[in-house]
């Protein structure tokens, strides 16, 4: 990229130097030794500066050496960029700058690390948009190329970085940068940046976990106490963390997820017994109302009403189509 911006920069300089040359040796207006400059650079002149005194004959001959070497390594840097693969990876990010734009709703990754690898993999495996942030290109594969995954090279830290990953217009960010400072900076840009934008960090303790909270992080998770946690779970009830495993082994993946519930939603004051979310394979686990009441588990009488927090459960295709149910776009029957 830098080699791209120098030859145009010395191709300009030597312009002005022969220009400035043959004004100062013949005396000639400024746009004719421009011309003059422009003759002898490209070799396409049919005669010399006038008048072509001794001086002249000296500045000619040490212009068209300058010239002949400046063609020279322009044709090695282009030769250089090429064979170097340079052009293509240039051309690469301005494909991805170009989907990163066109992108919304989608999430963040900052930090590309066994976390951040584990995270992608898993929104891929959900077809959920995403756009990984960390400082080493060089971690982008030719299978995540294959698989057209989007990738901003730079600090997660910096304001730019992340408006160039889309930040206003998406739906979540995690960030899981090697240390609890660079999460920390990242909370803080990202809540500066996107006011309502859901926030998910990693933090090593407590005391990190605090002060992300308030920095404005929606939640934050500790890798050390989630996974024991988790194992504790195998140890109380194995034959239900035995049936997630074998589901997902064989390609049936569940999903909970909190949708709120739009005012134009044809669910509206229906009772929970008589929506179609069963019928539509979508189990309610709970129900918080705008007022604060919480349900869990709701009774089936409860009224749905506009701005309840649906807590549901379900399979991953079915939990990807129920905002669009909510929204009255989807039907039980169209994904039958």
């Amino acid at each position: 990229m830098r080699s791209l911006i120098q030859i145009p920069l010395l191709l300009l300089a030597m312009l002005l130097i022969g220009a400035v040359g043959v004004h100062l040796l013949t005396g000639q207006p400024h746009l004719d030794s421009l011309y003059q400059a422009v003759v002898l650079l490209t070799t396409v002149g049919s005669r010399e500066p006038q008048p072509l005194t001794t001086g002249t004959k000296i500045f000619v001959i040490l212009y068209l050496t300058g010239g002949l070497g400046v063609f020279t390594f322009t044709a090695f840097q282009f030769g250089q960029i090429l064979v170097s693969g340079d052009l293509k990876r240039l051309m690469e990010k301005r494909r991805m700058n170009r989907a990163i734009d066109q992108l919304s709703d989608h999430f963040i990754i900052c930090g590309y690390g066994r976390m951040g690898a584990t995270l992608c993999d898993y929104l891929q495996r959900r077809q959920q948009p995403f756009v990984i942030v960390d400082e080493n290109a060089g971690l982008m594969t030719e299978e995540m190329k294959a698989d057209h995954w989007l990738f901003v090279e730079g600090d997660a830290t910096q304001d730019e970085v992340l408006k160039q990953a889309g930040i206003e217009r998406a739906r979540g960010l995690t960030t899981v940068l090697p240390t609890d400072a660079d999460n920390l900076y990242v909370v803080l840009s990202a809540r500066l940046l996107a006011p309502d934008l859901q926030i998910v960090a990693r933090g090593s303790d407590d005391r990190a976990a605090e002060k992300m909270l308030r920095a404005g992080a929606t939640r934050v998770i500790n890798p050390l106490s989630s996974g024991a946690i988790r194992m504790a779970r195998f140890m109380l009830s194995p034959s239900i963390e035995n049936f997630v495993e074998v589901s997902e082994a064989h390609g049936v993946e569940w999903e909970i997820a909190d949708v709120q519930v739009p005012e134009h939603s044809p669910l509206v004051g229906q009772k929970i017994s008589e929506t179609p979310l069963r019928d539509f394979g979508i189990i309610l686990l709970g129900v918080c109302k705008a007022s604060g009441d919480t349900h869990f588990p709701p009774p089936a009488d409860l009224v749905i009403e506009n701005g309840d927090s649906l807590f549901a459960f379900g399979k991953s295709d079915r939990m990807n189509a129920f905002p669009m149910l909510l929204d009255g776009i989807e039907s039980v029957s169209s994904v039958e």
